[in-house]
């Protein structure tokens, strides 16, 4: 395995837990889906973990792209 390889793997690992813990709600129902109201602007921690998103799908994304064109 190449060091692409690797950072696929951890950046994909990452992503799936940042998505998971950016709910919209207080409750279990929300996190599924069923929250009610709109968020609109990000502030604080939400909007962190938001951009913290962003760069890990931007650095899986370039993982990927290097490492079909490193073979």
């Amino acid at each position: 395995m190449t060091i692409w390889s690797y950072i696929t793997i951890v950046s994909v690992v990452l992503l799936t837990i940042l998505i998971l813990i950016q709910t919209r709600g207080a409750s279990l129902g929300a996190g599924l889906g069923g929250g009610g109201e709109v968020n609109t602007v990000r502030r604080g921690s939400d909007k962190t973990l938001h951009q913290l998103t962003i760069i890990l799908v931007l650095i899986f994304a370039a993982s990927i792209l290097i490492g079909i064109v490193a073979k």
